[in-house]
């Protein structure tokens, strides 16, 4: 039988690309963090597998909680321990705090003009300066105290009537709708339940933005789109570019004060203006203007939509499968707050089982398992081994609320105390 030439070709360019790879990484004149050898062109994707962040870390467990891989062409060191967390998330946060692009990301949030993906640089630190100090301060947040306790109210009276007339009660969908209803209105001005509803197109872009591109890491192919993903997230982008157009023109209009104090009538009374320093400083300065706006609010709602709701879930599943548990924090609440009225913000303060509870969750089952990566702006050497600048860092939180070090023996276990 004869041996096809394209085959022989392809079978070359693979071994030559193997041996290539493997040269480089004997080159290096620093040590690279340990980690498992990587295949030709897609290097070590095949070994993420459908959870990544537990492939990831049972790959820790062989190769140590700093992990070097290969996705595809892109060199990438995974983080598992909480001692690496910290290296990676303060002691050289400098260092560590720029985003790789993301094709599809890249496309829904308008050229990564938010802040969640945004490069490191001025325009980062004038994103991060206007949220901190105008849309996520104490006084801001407190001014909500009573659209939530309004929100949260309609949902309890739901589930009351639904109880006295026996009816079955989907918790789950009843928290993601008083999420989704809490975020809109904070940052948007409106509910889910008014003309301008985000959730369905939102959800499409939450997948998209899980989903595994190929293009991502091998950038050739990102021309092909084999996968659909570029189509699909710009026609997210249209989307969502729409019902916020449709949003801040309306509160561009509306003059009754509507709309005052929400996160799109604070930005908009701030569009024109720097967003970072003044034109004294050594920096660029950089102006908010209406794509900034868009892509700021699409971040917020966005990092809202699914975390809350996947925590209190995983929360809720906890206390059903620990009786215990669940006892002990009835018996907090009605000694804390009683049975003749509705738990309050300020009542948080002393349920202190309920935080170890909420604690207790996150730690097993953070909403992100892996961190938004982040990428080395330059060479360091980071706990006996040597980063290269333009490497990807994933922090796997997953794994940190796992670790046997650093957590009392099996970790592995719901125990709030």
């Amino acid at each position: 039988m004869e041996t096809s030439p394209l085959l022989v070709l392809s079978t070359t360019l693979l071994i030559t690309l193997y041996l290539f790879f493997r040269h480089l990484r004997c080159r290096q004149p620093h040590k690279l963090p340990p980690g498992p050898p990587p295949l030709p062109v897609i290097g070590n994707l095949h070994q993420l597998g459908n959870l990544p962040h537990r492939c990831l870390h049972s790959l820790a467990k062989s190769y140590g909680p700093i992990m070097f891989l290969r996705l595809g062409n892109k060199p990438t060191v995974v983080v598992s321990s909480p001692e690496a967390a910290e290296l990676v998330l303060k002691t050289y946060d400098g260092i560590f705090s720029s985003r790789p692009s993301v094709d599809a990301l890249r496309h829904m949030s308008y050229g990564n003009k938010g802040m969640a993906f945004a490069e490191s640089g001025a325009y980062w630190r004038g994103m991060k300066k206007l949220c901190t100090l105008q849309l996520l301060s104490t006084a801001k947040v407190e001014s909500f105290a009573p659209m939530r306790r309004e929100e949260l109210g309609r949902v309890v009276r739901r589930v009351r009537a639904a109880a006295a007339e026996h009816e079955v009660v989907d918790v789950s969908a009843e928290v993601g709708q008083l999420i989704a209803d809490l975020a809109c209105r904070m940052i948007l001005g409106c509910s889910t339940r008014d003309k301008f509803n985000l959730k369905p197109v939102i959800h499409e872009g939450l997948n998209l933005a899980g989903a595994f591109n190929l293009a991502d890491y091998v950038p050739l192919l990102g021309a092909l789109d084999l996968q659909g993903i570029t189509r699909r997230a710009k026609a997210v982008n249209r989307a969502v570019d729409k019902v916020l157009e449709d949003i801040i023109r309306e509160h561009e209009e509306v003059t009754t004060g509507k709309y005052e104090g929400d996160f799109i009538d604070t930005l908009l009374a701030g569009m024109g203006h720097p967003m970072n320093g003044s034109p004294q400083d050594d920096e660029p300065v950089h102006g908010l203007g209406r794509t900034n706006i868009k892509a700021l609010a699409l971040d917020m709602i966005a990092a809202s939509y699914e975390t809350s709701s996947t925590a209190i879930e995983w929360a809720m599943s906890e206390l059903i499968r620990h009786p215990h548990a669940m006892k002990r924090l009835q018996r907090e609440l009605e000694a804390a707050v009683g049975l003749g009225r509705t738990v309050e913000e300020a009542d948080l303060p002393k349920l202190n089982y309920m935080d170890m509870v909420v604690k207790e969750s996150f730690r097993l089952y953070p909403p992100a398992p892996l961190l938004i990566p982040h990428e080395s702006t330059e060479g360091i050497e980071m706990g006996g081994y040597y980063i290269p600048k333009g490497t990807r860092v994933i922090v796997n939180a997953w794994a940190l609320g796992r670790d046997a070090g650093a957590w009392a023996e099996d970790p592995e276990e719901f125990r709030p105390e």
